[in-house]
């Protein structure tokens, strides 16, 4: 399968304290991974994640932080109905 060019790695060079290659090593060796390029791209995938749902809940947060009381009784009284949907259980 051809890599296309966002597939393609860039190879760097980087100089890590001695404790942070340990502990990427340990890493390296709890996750099974074959090399510590590997477990750095899952150390950055993983703060990417984080840093994207701080974003997410933050807009969120503004969403209902600048709700007029108008609009949060619209929602409040959806959210009423939308309870009277679902069957019983008996």
């Amino acid at each position: 399968m051809p890599k296309t060019a966002s597939s393609r790695k860039a190879r760097k060079t980087f100089s890590l304290s001695r404790e942070t290659v340990r502990y990427l090593e340990s890493l390296r060796k709890e996750r099974k991974k074959d090399s510590m390029s590997a477990v750095l791209e899952d150390v950055v995938r993983q703060l990417q994640q984080a840093k994207e749902l701080e974003r997410i809940s933050a807009s969120v947060s503004h969403y209902y932080d600048t709700l007029t009381d108008e609009q949060m009784a619209e929602d409040r009284a959806w959210g009423e109905f939308a309870e009277t949907q679902f069957p019983t259980e008996d």
